[in-house]
């Protein structure tokens, strides 16, 4: 049977015990459905190569080869991967566009008697439910922007919030940055498409009945770009405002991004460009505190010459109301429970 989800929710909300794509690696490692596992009936030298003949050659030639490589590998997953399950095994199948390689690989495990389906239209489809409910359909949550200059821990206060049973969103963990000039993280960010996927499949488990807290973001996270009802929803959203002194934010950056400030040719690629922006003697005092090994003079420096004046700019142009302001009197494991606490709080009264 083919299965047809008519929106996001529905199909995230599907009832199977596995989600299984079967396209090539290379497509799965650029997207996939959240949670689903990896089963390609056809690798990536196997696409391309079945691809080239259909072009060249023949589509029957391309057909047959394509069966015989897919029945060999879908037998495969089988008799290895898909061994250890019992009868009452219900998996959802999907490929590109819901046709040979998912329709010829859920055939094989119906004959063998497990509760196989097939998404109709594939990944194709889930994209358009992706795109319709994060680019099209207005963003349904009530969000609340945790705002404040670079260095005030709001990350860390999002999980300290989530920790005490508040709805969270965190956009740079799922952007896998850290949302600032020095923001890159191991690994990388994931693609624009695997980072919607990531993002939509979190907001749909969330209660709309109830606030979510987000860190107040500008329209992109390192390379990724917010989707825009978000990035609308998030522009409009009440703030609560996080202040902390310059000492205690710059404490704060020396041990969040330690990795960082231990690179010191990375540091150097990443602030020399903005000599443009600061001016050539205030990148070479940053250079110099580098090479002093000096890691909270560079932030400090860093915070009250680069970091703030751009938060003052962005600032001016937000229309937002500001619903509270706390002053975090410190930012390290005993000081962040306690504004967590308070920002909860506020949170009750809205």
């Amino acid at each position: 049977m083919v299965l047809k989800f008519d929106s996001l929710p529905d199909l995230y909300a599907h009832e199977f015990d596995t989600v299984i794509d079967v396209r090539s690696p290379a497509e799965f490692d650029e997207d996939h459905l959240p949670g689903a596992i990896s089963l390609p009936v056809l690798d990536n030298e196997e696409r391309a190569r079945v691809g080239t003949i259909y072009v060249q050659e023949s589509p029957f030639l391309a057909r047959k080869l394509g069966a015989a490589l897919v029945f060999r590998n879908a037998a495969n997953h089988i008799e290895n991967s898909l061994s250890h399950h019992e009868g009452g095994w219900r998996p959802l199948v999907y490929c590109w566009r819901g046709g040979q390689r998912s329709g010829s690989f859920t055939w094989m495990l119906q004959q063998i008697g497990w509760r196989a389906e097939v998404v109709e239209g594939g990944y194709r489809s889930y994209r358009r439910l992706v795109k319709r409910y994060l680019y099209d359909d207005p963003l349904p949550h009530r969000l609340i922007a945790l705002d404040g200059y670079t260095g005030t821990a709001k990350t860390e206060l999002l999980a300290h919030l989530a920790v005490r049973g508040v709805q969270v969103l965190d956009l740079e963990g799922l952007a896998n940055h850290r949302g600032s000039l020095l923001g890159e993280m191991p690994g990388g960010q994931p693609s624009q498409k695997a980072f919607e996927s990531a993002l939509s499949a979190v907001l749909c488990r969330l209660d709309m009945s109830r606030p979510v807290v987000v860190e107040a973001e500008s329209s992109k996270i390192g390379s990724l770009i917010l989707p825009p009802t978000l990035w609308a929803a998030l522009r409009q959203a009440p703030r609560i405002q996080i202040t902390a002194s310059v000492q205690a934010r710059s404490d704060y950056l020396v041990s969040a991004y330690d990795d960082v400030l231990s690179d010191s040719g990375r540091l150097r690629d990443r602030l020399s460009p903005l000599r443009f922006h600061r001016g050539h003697d205030v990148v070479d005092g940053w250079l110099d505190m580098i090479d002093a090994g000096d890691k909270r003079a560079l932030t400090q420096a860093l915070i009250e010459q680069h970091y703030d004046p751009a938060y003052a700019k962005s600032a001016r142009v937000r229309s937002s109301d500001v619903i509270a302001n706390i002053h975090a009197s410190a930012l390290d494991h005993a000081g962040l429970p306690a504004t967590a606490a308070q920002i909860e709080a506020i949170l009750d009264q809205v």
